[in-house]
């Protein structure tokens, strides 16, 4: 059964810098910070910098730690608002424990202050107060952005909360370069059992810029994406590996990381289903006693 514990000061004001709180360094400081104009400016001209917005697994396998290993494979430096840990395995999602939203933009202002953002994910988010957090900071600090929609987890359990789901679509959604659910998120959005390509375009309808509804979960092995005026179909190899935790979470973390590159949005869609693709032909099947996780770094093969 998911249990949630909330802690006392998200909904409260934020604590001042130098109250000592469990887990924190009793000198430690959150004080502004001069941004470096060389690091936060010219960081692109060496590596592309992309942010993961999203929950932490525990299990290694999806969210955060599937963010950031498809960003290293990609190419870009990888850096994380994390909004949720969550206590996961291949098999289920035990407990989820949210991050003060204030803390959230805490750790956004932090990496972007310094080292700089070239472009940004999101996956989940979980509650209705950390998708305003967010939208607030994406909006004062606009990016390019691959929102996927994380509604449920791949084991079942809920990662958005019901009344979260209004304020997605209504706040982040128009901040958006491109949103990606798969085939099951795009019809909860849209109330309806269509096609890709109707799904696509009511989601466009619904305030994003583009959509791209991965086709993991459909009969046929394509993604498709609707950029608001013309339609284009991705196929993708289909493999047939027991390997599929953290796949989502790879291929929107690889768009993202292409559009930090600059790559244009229909080719960082086929480079992220190209590499979501690779990732579950090399997954760990035999890693837990469910789905294993995807291997996008071919680690087993080194």
């Amino acid at each position: 059964m998911l249990r949630r514990r909330r802690e006392q000061a998200e909904s409260g004001p934020r604590p001042d810098a130098n109250v000592r709180e469990p887990g924190c360094l009793a000198e430690a400081e959150i004080t502004p910070v001069e941004p470096d104009p060389g690091h936060a400016g010219e960081g692109r001209a060496l590596v592309p910098r992309c942010v993961t917005i999203a929950g932490s697994d525990s299990g290694g396998g999806a969210g955060i730690q599937a963010d950031l290993k498809a960003f290293a494979a990609a190419g870009v430096h990888g850096m994380s608002a994390i909004v949720a840990l969550t206590a996961q395995n291949t098999r289920e999602v035990t407990a989820v424990h949210e991050v003060p939203p204030w803390f959230v933009g805490a750790q956004l202002d932090a990496v972007a202050g310094d080292i700089g953002i070239d472009a940004a994910k999101t996956g989940m988010l979980f509650s209705r107060s950390i998708i305003e957090t967010v939208s607030d900071w994406l909006d004062e600090h606009p990016l390019p952005l691959a929102v996927d929609p994380v509604m449920v987890a791949s084991s079942g359990a809920r990662l958005l909360e019901d009344d979260a789901v209004e304020v997605l679509v209504g706040r982040l959604f128009p901040l958006a370069t491109v949103v990606t659910p798969n085939l099951l998120e795009a019809r909860a959005l849209d109330e309806t059992d269509g096609p890709p390509d109707d799904l696509a375009e009511a989601l466009v309808g619904l305030g994003a810029r583009a959509a791209l509804v991965t086709g993991g979960h459909g009969d046929e092995p394509a993604d498709h994406l609707f950029d608001g005026r013309e339609h284009l179909e991705i196929p993708f190899e289909r493999r047939d590996v027991a390997a599929t935790h953290g796949s989502g979470c790879t291929h929107s973390a690889t768009l993202a990381a292409l559009l930090a590159q600059g790559l244009p949005l229909a080719d960082a869609a086929r480079g992220a289903a190209a590499a979501a693709s690779r990732a579950v032909a090399q997954g760990l099947a035999e890693i837990g006693g469910g789905d294993g996780p995807v291997d996008v770094l071919g680690v087993a093969g080194r």
